[in-house]
């Protein structure tokens, strides 16, 4: 689990990136999870937006990519998920305490 702390800290290095997949009207499947797992291992930290065809609520898909990818859910803000996951391999980001 994160601490407020920590998500604001990710919250603020989220800020300038930009969304690098997208869950339209097909909605969550493994392939996109795969996907999540893959770019979340080099990245540590990706937004996922939500299209504006896929009438499912942003938070619940939020919870429910984190959940299945075992990442921790950042942020949800308008159709814009903040998704984190610290790496094995490139570990980059250094949270507070």
């Amino acid at each position: 689990m994160l601490t407020g702390k920590q998500k604001r800290h990710l919250r603020s290095l989220a800020h300038h990136l930009t969304p690098i997949f997208q869950v339209g009207k097909g909605g969550i499947n493994d392939q996109i999870i795969r996907h999540i797992e893959e770019a979340i291992e080099v990245r540590e930290l990706i937004k996922i937006s939500v299209l504006n065809n896929n009438s499912d609520d942003p938070r619940e898909i939020g919870e429910e990519l984190a959940e299945k990818s075992r990442c921790e859910l950042v942020q949800v803000i308008g159709k814009t998920i903040v998704l984190y996951k610290e790496s094995t391999d490139h570990k980059e980001i250094e949270l507070p305490r």
